[in-house]
């Protein structure tokens, strides 16, 4: 029943403008008192970050090196082929015959035609700086066969192109046996079993440091909650919202998350640079430096957002079961 003596502000309803303008107040003390809670708790916000800066750096690796693996199967794949070397006197009927029986088998992808006078050029340019060899050839007429270069959908099936190659017709055509990519296959499929490998580990490492980091932010939320104990029971007496209790302790966590993320990509970007500058930005090993990189940078909004969307998540929803786990506890039992 209101009180007829009350004065007419106090009764009346308050207008949009004027409770959007509380909301935002009480959005700015929660936030600032967000921030005082993360700089009071300096040494807890120190760890948490530091195990949340590890797993997202584990994470961050994980995608460049899974990505950068890919690039390097996909580049040694484009190179794997089939070799079919044409003896001198096959006539053009003959090649362009065999041309499209190939192109008819299913796992040929293209299959490229490289004349006597071709196969000659690609071979002065490939010994361009010896020139005894350039020397030598260019005094006799050209050895140097027609070839057929035939590229596979799938080079895990080379085995079938090779069965139709032999064919006696086929093998007819030809001037020396075929010759296909073996050891780019065997360089292939041992990148596949390290990129699987690498994979692996990292998920478990992952796996690993994410759980110790949502136990580290857990207990850390757990001991400013702790501490403020006393001020939180008030805030409770005096009809404070759960959402206006928790908020605090929310953005210390949103600022966990995104002090994280910057530092993990900076981490990565700096490691990178100094391999780059190390390795004169060129390949080691199946690990291309410079395309890691170069993927680094094309990518850094997605990454970017990746790496605070984790940072984030992993430290609010620590701090919302610690927070909300409180407020449970802490509530009056009814009689």
């Amino acid at each position: 029943m209101p009180i007829k003596n009350a004065p007419q502000a106090l009764r009346a309803p308050l207008t949009f403008s004027k409770r959007l303008e509380r909301k935002w107040f009480m959005l700015l003390r929660i936030i600032k008192s967000g921030c005082i809670n993360f700089v009071r708790n300096a040494w807890l916000s120190i760890a948490a970050i530091a195990m949340m800066v590890i797993t997202l750096t584990i994470v961050l690796f994980s995608i460049i090196l899974n990505q950068t693996f890919r690039h390097t199967v996909q580049q040694i794949t484009d190179k794997i082929d089939v070799s079919v070397y044409l003896k001198d006197e096959v006539t053009p009927v003959q090649r362009d015959d065999f041309i499209a029986s190939l192109r008819r088998q299913k796992n040929v992808k293209e299959v490229v035609y490289l004349s006597k006078d071709d196969a000659l050029k690609v071979y002065q340019e490939q010994n361009k700086e010896n020139t005894e060899l350039l020397t030598a050839i260019s005094q006799t007429d050209n050895p140097l066969p027609a070839s057929l270069q035939i590229k596979p959908k799938d080079v895990n099936d080379l085995q079938s192109i090779r069965d139709f190659v032999s064919t006696p017709d086929n093998k007819a055509l030809q001037s020396d046996e075929a010759d296909d990519s073996g050891d780019r296959k065997s360089a292939v499929d041992k990148i596949t079993k390290t990129a699987r490998f690498f994979g692996q580990i990292g998920a478990i490492a992952v796996l690993v440091f994410a759980v110790v980091s949502v136990l580290i932010i857990f207990n850390t939320i757990q001991m400013a909650i702790f501490n403020r104990r006393d001020e939180l029971a008030i805030m409770q007496l005096l009809g404070a919202s759960p959402g206006y209790i928790r908020g605090p302790f929310l953005i210390e966590a949103l600022l966990y998350g995104i002090i994280s993320g910057l530092i993990s990509l900076l981490i990565c970007n700096l490691i990178l640079q100094v391999q780059a500058s190390v390795f004169r930005a060129g390949s080691s090993g199946v690990i291309d430096i410079a395309y890691t990189i170069e993927f680094l940078s094309m990518n850094f909004g997605k990454l970017l957002i990746t790496q605070l969307g984790l940072g984030i998540g992993i430290a609010v929803l620590s701090a919302n079961v610690a927070t909300r786990r409180h407020l449970r506890k802490s509530r009056p039992k009814k009689k």
